[in-house]
């Protein structure tokens, strides 16, 4: 295989988590045209309580070898999705603390299309099967993101739910459960 020119790992500096928040934020405001919403961006303000304290959350970055910067993201967070916005039968399914949701799978778009997104959804798929308790990986995704349906449909998920058209907030999200990889 071709040297990617970026290596993964998990989050546990200051330095990384600061890198980290400019790559999201910048998708927040580049791709979603939300910028950071309180209600569900929280977890940039807690970055070192929520992925460096909790031992079963991690937040992952990708860095350019040559400069160091973190160009890309993912984060495993011990919880499902919320209900507001999305349904409450989903929420309730979800609820468990077995549930492993995948968050924050960022790439900055200079840098998309070079393998970070797939090597990092791999090191998270890592991190759930070595850590006692998970027995699912959730996650939804915005499909009007440039690639990220396509994205998500080409790794083994398995579709749950696509909600074209019921949110009152106008926004859409199709929901899937990811493999966790078998360990030796």
């Amino acid at each position: 295989m071709n040297d990617p020119g970026f290596m993964v790992r998990q989050a546990m500096t200051d330095e990384d988590l600061d890198g980290a928040r400019k790559v999201i934020i910048r998708v927040l405001e580049e791709d979603l045209k939300t910028g950071i919403d309180p209600a569900y961006h929280s977890d940039l303000d807690h970055m070192h309580e929520v992925y460096v304290d909790h031992p079963r959350q991690a937040m992952f970055v990708a860095v350019d070898i040559d400069s160091g910067e973190v160009i890309g993201t993912t984060a495993i967070r011990e919880d499902g999705p919320k209900s507001p916005p999305h349904p409450a039968w989903l929420a309730e399914r979800y609820a468990g603390d077995d549930v492993a949701q995948i968050f924050r799978v960022y790439i900055a778009s200079e840098h998309r299309r070079r393998g970070a997104a797939r090597a990092l959804v791999a090191a998270a798929q890592a991190f759930v099967a070595e850590t006692p308790g998970y027995s699912t990986i959730y996650l939804h995704t915005n499909p009007e993101i440039p690639g990220a349906e396509k994205f998500w449909r080409s790794m083994p998920t398995v579709e749950v739910y696509d909600d074209l058209g019921i949110r009152e907030d106008g926004m859409r999200a199709i929901h899937f459960e990811l493999d966790i990889p078998e360990t030796s």
